[in-house]
Formats: structure tokens, sequence, C-alpha cells
């Protein structure tokens, strides 16, 4: 399977709202509670905060060849400080190298951009594969969602050719 990484354009946020939601009910609920599930990424939503939020983040949106054409199977972010806000993929992608593309698209851009470090609040279903792209726990949270705690990592990796300094 081909995976294309483009950039996100306007008119993207429904399609990665459906995305992040399919993504967190059909992955991660193997780790957390049908509660946990419904405040982390509920049904309904305000679409004024989310557009904003995908316009903030320019995520890189992986793109794959399927039977009824060219669809989204995953995205990710970016942010100037090695930040990565969402990584998701389609639960009909999991498992084909979706995420490792996006990953390795990640790395290629902080090269680029000249960043040092990556980071990222990460979902206890995602840290075995943060794990195995070379992240490491710096620590475990509880975060609270619509009234819900989630427990989470903290996880981080140095880039080759970082000086002691990272950002």
């Amino acid at each position: 399977m081909s995976v294309l990484i483009r950039a996100f354009r306007p008119g993207d946020e429904p399609a990665l709202r459906a995305l992040f939601r399919a993504s967190v009910r059909g992955l991660a609920r193997a780790s957390y509670t049908p509660e946990q599930l419904d405040a982390w990424a509920p049904m309904a939503y305000d679409p004024v905060p989310w557009n904003a939020l995908m316009q903030a983040n320019q995520p890189f949106v992986a793109e794959v060849e399927t039977d009824a054409g060219t669809g989204m199977a995953g995205y990710t972010d970016l942010q100037a400080t090695g930040y990565i806000d969402h990584f998701f993929v389609a639960p009909a992608h999991a498992g084909q190298g979706v995420a490792r593309a996006l990953m390795a698209h990640i790395h290629a851009q902080a090269a680029l951009r000249g960043i040092h470090r990556l980071w990222a609040d990460v979902s206890l279903t995602a840290e075995p594969f943060f794990a195995k792209s070379g992240f490491s726990v710096e620590m475990r949270q509880q975060v609270e969602r619509r009234g819900v705690v989630l427990a989470n990592a903290r996880m981080a990796k140095m880039l080759q050719g970082a000086g002691a300094v990272g950002q």
C-alpha cells in the first residue's frame, strides 16, 4: 500500500474530525472506558474551535488509494516547539504502515526546521508505537476531558545531531 503525505487544505476539517473520532473510538477502546472515550471524542462537537485548531496546527494528511479512490488514512502535525499535538490513524488502515509514514514525515520535517526534540502527550494505545519509534516516557499524566480523567504519557525523543540543549 502506498501512503501519500500531503499538507492540510482548508475544507479538510470535517473529514479530519471524523477520522479523529473513528480513531479514538475504534483503536483506543481497549485502553479506555466508554465514558472516557465519550469525553475524549464526543459525537457532538462545535466545528468552530475544531476548525480553528486544525487551521492553527496545519496537519499533515496521509492518503491511500482504496477501491473507492483516494481516502484519508491518518493525520498528524508538528509544532515549532517539536510538539506533536495530534497523531491519529483511521481504524481501517491501522497496522498498514500509515503511522510509520506519518512518523517518518514528522522526522523529515523536524530536520528541515532544525527541531532537535520531538514530544507528545500520548494515549495508552499509542504508547507502544511511539516507544518503537524511539520515544521515551518522561512522565505519566492524568488529564481531564469534559470532567472525566484519562491517563496518558508525556513522551519525547532527542533527534540525531541534537546538542545538549533541546527545544
